[in-house]
C-alpha cells in the first residue's frame, strides 16, 4: 500500500479558536472541513512544506520557529495510507485569506467535532482541545 505524507496545520488566533478549510468542489472528500496544509514535494522537510503550502493556500508567512509539533494522524483509505503530523502555529504574518477558492472558518476547539470531517483527521481533534481547552 502507498504512504502519502501530509502536513497539517492548527493555526490558532488570539481567541484560541482553530482555523479550518473546506475542501472544495472537485476534490476528494469535497465539501469536508479539515486543518490546512498539504502534500511534501520529493525531499522536502515537513516544516518548510507546511510553510510553502500555507503561503500557498492562505497568503501567511510562518516561520520554522513558530511551528510546534503536537501530534500526528495515521489513517489507511483504501487506496493508500496517510501519515499527517499536525503542527500548531500561533504567530505568523499577512492577513489570512482564501487563496484557493475554500472557505474558512474559526472554530472553538470544543465545537471541532461539530464539523463533517475526513476520517483523518478526526483523531487530531483530542489532542487541541486537550491543549486549548472546549
Amino acid at each position: 500500500m502507498k504512504l502519502l505524507l501530509v502536513v497539517a496545520c492548527a493555526l490558532i488566533d488570539s481567541d484560541n479558536r482553530v482555523l479550518v478549510t473546506q475542501r472544495p468542489e472537485g476534490k476528494s472528500l469535497a465539501g469536508l472541513w479539515e486543518f490546512p496544509g498539504g502534500k511534501l514535494e520529493a525531499g522536502e522537510r515537513p516544516e518548510p512544506a507546511l510553510i510553502r503550502e500555507l503561503a500557498e493556500e492562505l497568503g501567511i508567512e510562518v516561520k520554522e520557529a513558530c511551528l510546534a509539533p503536537l501530534t500526528f494522524a495515521s489513517y489507511a483509505y483504501p487506496e493508500f495510507h496517510l501519515l499527517m503530523p499536525l503542527y500548531i502555529c500561533r504567530r505568523w504574518e499577512g492577513m489570512v485569506s482564501s487563496r484557493e477558492g475554500q472557505a474558512l472558518k474559526w472554530v472553538r476547539p470544543g465545537k471541532l467535532r461539530d464539523l463533517a470531517m475526513p476520517p483523518a483527521d478526526e483523531p487530531l481533534i483530542p489532542p487541541l482541545v486537550d491543549l486549548l481547552g472546549a
